[in-house]
This record gives C-alpha cells, sequence and structure tokens, in this order.
C-alpha cells in the first residue's frame, strides 16, 4: 500500500481551533501557467495565554514565496514547511498573517482546490480543498469573512466570480481587469469559490417575502445557452418554496450558479457561487431524459436551500457532515414531493436507499450517519451520509408531526445561525420545540447497520382483537458487535375485504388522532413490543411500514395471496408499490431455483393476474404503474440473495430476463394497448402528466420487446419519430440490448452521428452501451476507451462508461473468468494518479466480494493487489483496508 499509511481522525479526538480568523483577504494573479495568491488572514489566538504561540496551518502541493506576520517578513528559520502544512514557530495574539503563494491549476487533475476545466478556471473546497490554494485552518468550525480580488486577462476571462456581492471592477495594465467580491456572512474555507472564463449568462429577478429583489444568474458556455430556463425555473420555485414552507429568505443581492463540464460531485453549494457539473444544470427536451428534468429540478434546490442549512449553520466538524447534507435531502425530497407525485418521489427515494445504501450498511464501509472516525473525509459522502441521513430526519418529522418539525427548525436556525455545529444541536433544538423527548432517538446517529423488524401478527375472532408482535434487531456492523434498540416509528393500516379498516389501538392516548382512523404510527423503541387493535371485525392483511416510515429491513410472512391484495386494495401508495416488488422478487427467485433444479420454469398467475389487474386500470397514475410493473434490479436481488446463503449472479441474471419475457408474452396484448393509446402524449412537455404518461409507455414497450424481437419494429419507429430524449433513449436501449448487430450498430452510430456535439448525449450514448449484456461487453467498454469522445480525465465520462459497465451489467463485470474485476483494478490504479476521489468512488463494486460465493476470492485478489500498489491515495487505501479486514 502507500509507502506510509494515513492515519485515522477520530471524532473523540475533537478540539476547538485555537484561532479564529476574522477576516481573511485573498488576490488571485491568473496567469497561464499558474496562479500567484496572496492572502491576508486576520488571526486572534483563543487559547494558550502565552504572549507568543505557533500556528500550523494547512497546505498541500502549492510553492511558498513569502510569508510575513504584520508586514515583516519572517526569515527561514521562523517557520517549517511539509508536504502537509506551514508551521510557523512564534506569532502574536492577534495579527495578520500574510502569505503569497504560487500553484497550478492547470496540472490539478483532481478537481479539488482551484484547477482549469479547458479554458474556465473553478473551485470545489469541500471537504478539503482550500488547503491547495493557500495555507490556512482549513476546517469547518473555522469561519471568516471573506474579500476575495481577481484579476485576470479580459479576452480569456472576461467574467470574474467569488461568494457575495460585487463591490468593485476595474482595468488594470496590459489587457487585464480585476473584481472585487465580499461576502459579508462567515463562512468556512470550504464554502469558497472562485470562477473565470469566456461565460454569459441567463438572468431572472426574484422578489423574496420582505419585497426585497435578488438578480438571479446562471453562467455558462454560449453554446449552451438555450439549456439554462428549466433550471432557473426551478430556483425561483425552490426559493419561493423554502419560504412557504420553512420561512427561510435569501440573504444576497444576487445568486450565481455556474456550469462545468468537469466536476467531481453533481453540485457545490458555495454561499451565493453555486458551481454545478453540467449534468445537474443544463437541460432541454431534445438532450434531457424526464429523469434528467427531475434531477435538474432537485439539485438545483437541494443546492439553493443548504444556504440555510449547510451555510448559515454549518458543521463544526466532519464527523456532522449528515447536519448538513441529511437535513437537506429531506428538504430537496420535500421539495420534489410537491412538484411532482408524492408516492412516486417516495418510491424513487426508497428504491436508491435499498439497492445502494443497505449495500453500503451491510460492506465494509458500514458507518453510522455521524462516523466516529475517518481516514479520508471524501470517502464520508456515501448513501449512509446523505439518503440515511434524510431517513432519520424524515423520522424525527414523523415523530414530532409537521407543526412540532417547523417549530425545531424554525429554533434551530435562530439558535446556530452563524455557528458551525453538531448533530446533537439540531436533535436538541427538535427536543426544545416539541417537548418531546429525543434521547433514544439518537442511537441513530451512532450506530450503524440496517436494523431489521420481523413482525408476526395474531387474531382473536371471538374478542375482535388484532395484535401485531414487532422485534427488532440490528446486524453487527465494523467496531459495532451489539447494538441498543433503535426508536423507529412503524407505520401501519389493516386492510379488509372491502379496504383499509378503522384503527383502534388499545391503550392508545386520546390525543394521537391523525384524521386518518386507517393509519397509525406505532413507536417501536423495545427489542418486542406488542399492539393491540380492538374491534376488528375481520382478520385482515397488515400494510406494514406504509410510506417507508422508517429505514429498516421488514420481514413479515406475506402469503403471495396477501401481496396481491396489498397491491390492489391499499390506501397507502408506497405500500402498493413494495408489494408488487416483492412479489416480482418471490418469482424471480422461484425461477431462478426451477433453473437450477433442471425443472421446467412457470410464471405464477397470481403475479400475471395482478399485472394484468394494472395495466387495465386506467384511473391509476400511469407512473405509479409503470413503477409498480418495474422489475426489481439485478444489484438488489443479488442483495437480498446474499442475505440467504449467497447471490449467483449468471442464474439471477437469467431468471431476471426470463420473467420480463414472460410477462411480456403473457401480457402482450394488454402492453401493446396501453402502449398505443399513450402515443398521443408525445410532446416534448415537463408536465407531471406527460412524464407519467411516457414512464408507462416506455415500460410496456421494453415489456413487448422482450416478450417478442419481433417488437423491435416498435422500437425502431419510436426511435425514428422521438420528439424527447426520454422517447428516443428508451427506443435506443431496447435496440441495443435485443436487436441483432445490423440493426444495433446501424442505430448507435445514426444516435452518435445526430449528438455528437452535445457532450452530455454522448455520455448517455457511452452508457447504453457499458450496460449491453451481451458477451461482448467488456470488449466493447474497452474499445470505446479509446473512442475520440471519451476522456479519462472527465468524471462524468468516465462514470458513464466505466461506471456504467461495473455498476449496471453485472452479468459481464461479474465474468467467471475475472477480466471483469481485473479491469476495475486497473482502472482504479490509473485513475489514482489523476483523481483519487473519483478512483475510490468508482471502486465500490469490488468492496462486496463476500456477497458472491463462486468469485469471491477472485475480486479479493483484485483488492489484495491494489493493496500491493506502492503510492495509493488515502481515498482509494482506505476502501481497500477495510475491504480486506
Amino acid at each position: 500500500m502507500a509507502a506510509s499509511n494515513p492515519d485515522a481522525v477520530y471524532l473523540k479526538d475533537y478540539q476547538p481551533s485555537a484561532y479564529l480568523i476574522n477576516r481573511t483577504e485573498l488576490h488571485f494573479d491568473l496567469l497561464e501557467d499558474c496562479v500567484i495568491v496572496s492572502s491576508r488572514i486576520h488571526l486572534l489566538r483563543i487559547s494558550a495565554p502565552a504572549e507568543t504561540a505557533s500556528i500550523t496551518l494547512n497546505g498541500e502541493e502549492m510553492e511558498l514565496l513569502s510569508v510575513s506576520v504584520d508586514g515583516r517578513k519572517l526569515e527561514e528559520e521562523e517557520y517549517r514547511v511539509s508536504a502537509k502544512a506551514l508551521v510557523i514557530y512564534s506569532i502574536p495574539e492577534q495579527c495578520v498573517l500574510a502569505c503569497e503563494t504560487r500553484i497550478r491549476p492547470q496540472e490539478n487533475t483532481s478537481l479539488s482546490g482551484l484547477y482549469k476545466s479547458r479554458s474556465l478556471f473553478c473551485t470545489q473546497c469541500e471537504a478539503e480543498g482550500f488547503r491547495r490554494i493557500t495555507y490556512y485552518i482549513d476546517r469547518p468550525d473555522v469561519m471568516s469573512v471573506f474579500t476575495v480580488t481577481v484579476e485576470g486577462d479580459l479576452q480569456r476571462y472576461p467574467v470574474l466570480l467569488s461568494n457575495g456581492n460585487l463591490i468593485e471592477t476595474q482595468q488594470v495594465a496590459n489587457g487585464r481587469h480585476s473584481a472585487v467580491w465580499h461576502d459579508p456572512f462567515p463562512k468556512p474555507a470550504y464554502l469558497f469559490a472562485l470562477v473565470a472564463g469566456n461565460l454569459e449568462y441567463i438572468e431572472e429577478r426574484f422578489t423574496t417575502m420582505s419585497d426585497r429583489e435578488v438578480a438571479l444568474r446562471i453562467y455558462v458556455e454560449k453554446k449552451d445557452i438555450d439549456k439554462c430556463g428549466y433550471a432557473m425555473r426551478s430556483l425561483q420555485q425552490a426559493m419561493r418554496w423554502d419560504e412557504e414552507v420553512y420561512g427561510r429568505e435569501y440573504d444576497l443581492d444576487i445568486f450565481n450558479i455556474v456550469a462545468v463540464d468537469d466536476f467531481n460531485m453533481g453540485a457545490m453549494e458555495n454561499k451565493s457561487l453555486n458551481i454545478f457539473n453540467t449534468s445537474c444544470v443544463l437541460c432541454s427536451s431534445q438532450i434531457t431524459t424526464d429523469l434528467g428534468f427531475q434531477r435538474v429540478q432537485s439539485i438545483v434546490a437541494h443546492e439553493y436551500f443548504h444556504n440555510w442549512s449547510g451555510n448559515r449553520v454549518t458543521c463544526r466538524d466532519w464527523f456532522q457532515l449528515s447536519l448538513k447534507e441529511g437535513f437537506t435531502v429531506f428538504r430537496d425530497s420535500q421539495f420534489s414531493a410537491d412538484m411532482g407525485s408524492a408516492t412516486v418521489k417516495r418510491v424513487e427515494d426508497v428504491s436508491l436507499l435499498r439497492s445502494v445504501q443497505f449495500a453500503e450498511d451491510a460492506g465494509p464501509m458500514s458507518h453510522p450517519i455521524r462516523p466516529e472516525s475517518f481516514i479520508e473525509i471524501n470517502n464520508f459522502y456515501t448513501a449512509t451520509v446523505y439518503e440515511k441521513g434524510a431517513e432519520v430526519v424524515r423520522m424525527i418529522h414523523t415523530l414530532l408531526g409537521a407543526e412540532s418539525f417547523r417549530r425545531g427548525s424554525d429554533l434551530y436556525f435562530e439558535r446556530h445561525d452563524g455557528q458551525a455545529v453538531t448533530c446533537e444541536d439540531f436533535v436538541l433544538a427538535m427536543e426544545d420545540a416539541s417537548g418531546i423527548n429525543l434521547q433514544q432517538f439518537r442511537y441513530w446517529y451512532s450506530q450503524a447497520g440496517t436494523p431489521h423488524l420481523s413482525v408476526q401478527d395474531d387474531y382473536d375472532e371471538a374478542a375482535q382483537c388484532y395484535t401485531l408482535h414487532v422485534e427488532q434487531s440490528c446486524p453487527a456492523t465494523p467496531g459495532q458487535a451489539k447494538k441498543s434498540p433503535f426508536v423507529i416509528p412503524l407505520a401501519v393500516g389493516l386492510l379488509g375485504e372491502a379496504g383499509n379498516l378503522p384503527l383502534r389501538l388499545q391503550d392508545a392516548p386520546a390525543d394521537t388522532d391523525t384524521g386518518d382512523n386507517t393509519h397509525r404510527v406505532l413507536t417501536v423503541s423495545q427489542s418486542k413490543q406488542s399492539f393491540v387493535f380492538e374491534g376488528v371485525t375481520e382478520r385482515p392483511v397488515p400494510s406494514l411500514l406504509r410510506g417507508f416510515s422508517a429505514p429498516v429491513s421488514l420481514h413479515f410472512n406475506y402469503s403471495s395471496q396477501d401481496l396481491c391484495a396489498l397491491m390492489r386494495r391499499d390506501g397507502d401508495g408506497f405500500v402498493r408499490w413494495d408489494s408488487a416488488q416483492t412479489l416480482l422478487a418471490r418469482v424471480i427467485f422461484a425461477v431462478e431455483q426451477q433453473f437450477v433444479s433442471g425443472t421446467a420454469a412457470i410464471l405464477d398467475q397470481l403475479l400475471i393476474d395482478a399485472c394484468s389487474d394494472l395495466l387495465r386500470d386506467e384511473s391509476l397514475d400511469p407512473a405509479m404503474v409503470a413503477e409498480m410493473l418495474r422489475l426489481p434490479g439485478e444489484e438488489y436481488l443479488a442483495e437480498q440473495a446474499s442475505q440467504s446463503g449467497g447471490a449467483n449472479v449468471d442464474s439471477i441474471h437469467q431468471a431476471r430476463e426470463w420473467v420480463r419475457s414472460a410477462l411480456g408474452q403473457a401480457l402482450a396484448p394488454l402492453f401493446l394497448q396501453r402502449y398505443q393509446g399513450l402515443e398521443s402524449h408525445l410532446a416534448a412537455a415537463t408536465e407531471a402528466t406527460q412524464i407519467a404518461d411516457r414512464s408507462l409507455r416506455n415500460m410496456c414497450l421494453g415489456y413487448l420487446v422482450s416478450g417478442n424481437r419481433d417488437n423491435l419494429a416498435l422500437a425502431s419507429a419510436q426511435y425514428r419519430q422521438a420528439t424527447n430524449m426520454t422517447d428516443r433513449q428508451a427506443a435506443l436501449k431496447e435496440i441495443a440490448f435485443y436487436a441483432g448487430h445490423e440493426l444495433r450498430a446501424s442505430t448507435l452510430d445514426n444516435f452518435h452521428q445526430q449528438w455528437r456535439h452535445e457532450a452530455l448525449v454522448v455520455n448517455q450514448w457511452f452508457q447504453v452501451q457499458a450496460a449491453i449484456p451481451d458477451s461482448e461487453g467488456l470488449s466493447r467498454v474497452q474499445l470505446l476507451m479509446c473512442h475520440a469522445d471519451f476522456d479519462l480525465g472527465n468524471p462524468n465520462k468516465v462514470r458513464a462508461l466505466v461506471g456504467g459497465f461495473v455498476n449496471q451489467n453485472l452479468i459481464n463485470f461479474h465474468h467467471l473468468d475475472g477480466s471483469g474485476y481485473r479491469f476495475l483494478k486497473d482502472m482504479v490504479v490509473k485513475l489514482n494518479r489523476l483523481n483519487p476521489q473519483l478512483a475510490s468512488r468508482l471502486l465500490t463494486p469490488l468492496t462486496k466480494w463476500r456477497r458472491y460465493p463462486d468469485r469471491g476470492e477472485l475480486m479479493r485478489a483484485e483488492l489484495e493487489g491494489l493493496a500491493a500498489e506502492p503510492a495509493l491515495s488515502s481515498d482509494v487505501f482506505e476502501i481497500v483496508s477495510k475491504s480486506l479486514q
């Protein structure tokens, strides 16, 4: 591994900074071979009473040109520069420390700190990128008021941006110009941003709740100026929603967004200057799918919401990352639900959680939403911190109710505005505002793993009493063998023959009426509990975990008939979808066993009838029908299989494909009827009804093609006639996956020729081909890596092609010859030198080696090969070392 293995950082060792930085003044001189950064930081020591003391400033990959204290240049013996820090041996209690450094953004392939994305200077400072710009106390609890001057060539960089309000511009010598930006709100260095380049913008105005006018601008390259309108509308919707739902008003005169091609993340919430990956802001019906529009809307809102939940109130330390991210993901999820279908949004969120975060909980990188330690903080921008963190906030919302939660959030923002705080501070505000004790609930912050809820039932017909017996447990995770009981809000209903039954919980307090007498939230707080419902006149089917009220794995012995009943009649949309998914997974696993045992595969008639009912009922939301018909993914099925002895990639893939084909054949007339009935809704619009119609129509197309290859003619016609990227890409995928070589090649070539000038669409082209499950999967990907449009230095392209293969093409990635594993290992080695963050995130599939008994040793061997590499980054080292423990 690395020549010197990096040390872990522990939450228990946290100590406040000995120094405050009251003001930070930065000057950037942008040159073509380097950037000269001049900094003046106004320091105040708040500990250590001695007249003078030493100070350590973080700094990496820069050249120190000079350093002075209160205007006096320091001699070399007065300080020491190492690879990670600048140490000044003696410094007054209060002073101005000035540094001049030289950095080379043009050579910065890690995309952390200040770097160049083609001709554009831009920054990414979260989590610890600012220390690559200048020497500084780079930690989130050191907050400062920033004034920033940016100077560059007027022709190359006519746009010069930083945080806050623009206070001055001027022409300087030699065809150069400068801009001065001032941010009056103290912020940590990770929220600093700078952009310089040849950009254009669209502008709108927004009037806040207190009648202040704010200028909204989205900056892009000239060729993309027509792709910003939807993001702008999403920003305005988010600003209004945040005022109405949370009472949060924007606080500066301008809000800027910049789209950048080369970016490690989706977007970054830098105060007043959000920097976005182009994939998360540029969209039009011609180049963007419906899912892409929804992603733009969600991410624009997410980054804007951070202005309060992350910027005005920020994290004390990086262990508290979920304080801002979990809360903000919950907020953007609420927003997206209000903008579209709340049930479909919930289904999408839970699908992501179950397929990604549950696997994370079961793997070597399992950690609580507030980790106890880390080696590289970049590795903890995880589904656990984000998505599970949001579920924890959602549970607080459920336990307190909407009104008390709003009082709690108001108190949290009022109490901690301008501060760097902890997850405990957030929970305490909720407690103080509601009067509800959340002491035991705090285990969600400190304990890792996915809790298991096992539920059994009893029905006493004579007494008309129905009892739910609930038992909770949580598997051991690294460093946590035993867990204390969680507080779990378990939302329930009881389904009778005519619909959901009224609920009367024995011994329930009189003031717990929610207004819906068929729905109740039970608080599970003990290892074993029983809940008795009175006046139940028939034996019901329990509707459990309604709305996915807690991030748990639920176990109840439902019959297939029970699942069909819930699919058809339950009043909770999530339960209907979940029952469909459970039934589909059950059928797929049954078919898998039939294949393994050598018996003829048979499709359960109950499933055929249930899906037939869904297709016939045109009163249902088409988007919800599409989600209920969507087969569970192979990754999710493998995770489920691993809980009962291990997953076999080949048999899961074979069984899933067979079920898809058999359903397509059995229900072909209904699929065709719905497909043709939705043809009138082909207009390129983003209204929810049209998105829903396209979703179901393309689901029907997939089943039709899978059931009968003659229906590729439908896909070809749809591809040619499509007026939007959703329909075009859906048809392209069916052709790429199932057509013969000639039709596949000609269609893929046509798509590329038509869209080769749109980088985001070319990425979709890469991704579709990466996922084709035929025998040429890996060789195709390796060939595409030599394509003129592929760039190993661009994270979007790497995620589309390499990530698309290792995450979406399981049958080829897990080929028994181990070639897929060797390919990923080799890619991680290359990217480890270029972009360690990207390398470590691609590595995740290899960490799941214990899931696959027949392939695990092959996967482990590649991890051991990585461990033997002489210069692993801390990002990759942490993933590899923990995976091999």
